[in-house]
């Protein structure tokens, strides 16, 4: 067999940003500055951000174009109007509410649909989505397949729900007088490294969620990316478009969530859409409070603009092709010299097994947020924690995923980018036993990941 071709990007650059990449000795008063927290981490400190894929893609001339467009009228803008018709077309739903991101659709959604001591049933979760469910009053449970949590696991959907597990916990729930009020499925699953679910398994919780009469709620936030895993690994799909396969999957579910700052490549925005027309006018009125007008939920007239039309680009089969390859290129050439990932490599990310790559740091100390810590030192770039520090609400148990996650944003850095970033985490992979665990030393009580604070263990 002759080499792989790799194709090249399906765009060419028309305006660059420069970055710099500061000491050695500057990173690491940098790491210590920021209690060893990359999110902590000012900007311009950082060589190559792949802290995340939300709100950090590069827009297009014509996304640009758009945003010269907006109507900034506080009520009826054109350009929600292009929106909810765009949505309407791509997403099949009939109605929309704006939202400033996807945790602001989330908030809306639970305050909208959870009461105290509801459960609701997640493929794993969303570290906001579950805390909205539970700030709602709602208690989130976990209905995923059991190889979501196998980093080594190479199922090509892990991103599935249980269906015994499902069932089970609804009959339950209708023993315990207990209401489920909708179903929550995530498409691409984070804290499972970016893994899919299939339409067999989509088709299979419809199926039950009617028999129920409980609703199903996707969060659509990576939805094209799930929809290309679709295409390329569920059979009888390999001929079919990404952007009809977001529509069949849209067509089981009775709504979406969904950031916008990730598969609809804009800085800011999300949205709700939905069937059920009373659902909605609930929505609507709880948007007027906590985001803004129903018609602009929190946002300019040019943003619904540019998320309008980043809706339209998202699902070109040559971009999301080059975009889940770029992905899938980087986790292969880490892979292939000994660097432990999560496999199969998932749409947005590459996950490093911090559990596998340090084994010598307990849990106690955790050796995710140290090797993002120590990633950073080595390299200038910006990676985030997936494990205990994300996972742990409160002082229950924890010994699930312990990752590093490698966000790659959309339409920002090129393939000799990427090719530094393997290089700085393989040499870093040849002296890891010298890299040393954490103690926690300030943490909020609620998503503690974004703001905790830790020494170095010497």
């Amino acid at each position: 067999m002759g080499k792989k071709i790799i194709l090249p990007p399906p765009f060419k650059i028309k305006s660059i940003e420069p970055i710099r990449l500061i000491s050695h000795e500057a990173r690491k008063h940098a790491i210590q500055e920021a209690w060893f927290n990359t999110f902590e981490l000012q900007s311009e400190d950082v060589f190559i951000d792949l802290l995340t894929d939300s709100g950090t893609s590069a827009m297009s001339d014509n996304q640009w174009a758009g945003m010269m467009l907006g109507d900034e009228a506080y009520a009826g803008s054109k350009n929600f109007t292009h929106l909810k018709e765009v949505i309407a077309e791509v997403y099949g739903f009939p109605y929309t509410v704006p939202t400033h991101q996807g945790r602001g659709a989330e908030h809306i959604m639970s305050k909208a649909l959870i009461g105290k001591g509801d459960w609701i049933p997640n493929n794993l979760y969303f570290t906001t989505r579950r805390a909205h469910q539970e700030l709602a009053g709602g208690v989130w449970h976990d209905v995923s397949v059991a190889q979501a949590i196998d980093p080594r696991n190479s199922s090509l959907f892990k991103g599935n729900i249980d269906t015994k597990k499902l069932l089970a916990l609804i009959l339950k729930a209708k023993k315990e007088g207990v209401k489920i009020p909708y179903i929550s499925m995530e498409a691409c699953v984070n804290m499972a490294g970016g893994q899919p679910f299939s339409i067999k398994n989509l088709q299979s919780v419809r199926a039950i969620s009617k028999k129920y009469n409980i609703p199903l709620y996707i969060d659509a936030t990576r939805l094209v990316e799930n929809a290309y895993f679709i295409q390329q690994r569920e059979k009888g799909y390999r001929c079919t478009s990404v952007k009809k396969i977001v529509r069949k999957i849209c067509s089981f579910a009775d709504g979406v969530t969904v950031s916008a700052k990730k598969d609809a490549l804009v800085n800011i925005g999300g949205f709700i859409a939905l069937r059920d027309k009373k659902v909605f006018q609930k929505m609507r009125e709880l948007v007027v409070i906590w985001e803004g007008l129903h018609t602009y939920g929190g946002l300019a007239g040019r943003d619904l603009e540019a998320m309008a039309r980043g809706i339209q680009e998202m699902t070109d089969d040559d971009y999301i092709a080059h975009r889940v390859g770029q992905v899938e290129a980087l986790g292969e050439r880490l892979e292939k010299s000994g660097v432990p990932i999560v496999t199969p490599v998932g749409g947005h990310a590459v996950f490093l097994d911090a559990k596998r790559f340090v084994p010598h740091i307990p849990q106690k100390a955790f050796p995710a947020q140290a090797l993002a810590a120590a990633i950073y030192a080595e390299s200038g770039v910006r990676s985030m924690e997936r494990g205990i520090v994300s996972g742990q609400h409160g002082d229950e148990p924890y010994d699930g995923l312990e990752l590093v996650r490698l966000t790659i944003p959309r339409r920002v850095y090129t393939r000799e980018h990427l090719d530094y970033v393997a290089d700085s985490i393989i040499a870093l992979y040849k002296k890891r036993r010298a890299i040393r665990g954490l103690k926690m030393i300030y943490a909020p009580q609620t998503l503690r990941f974004f703001q905790a604070r830790f020494k170095e263990i010497l």
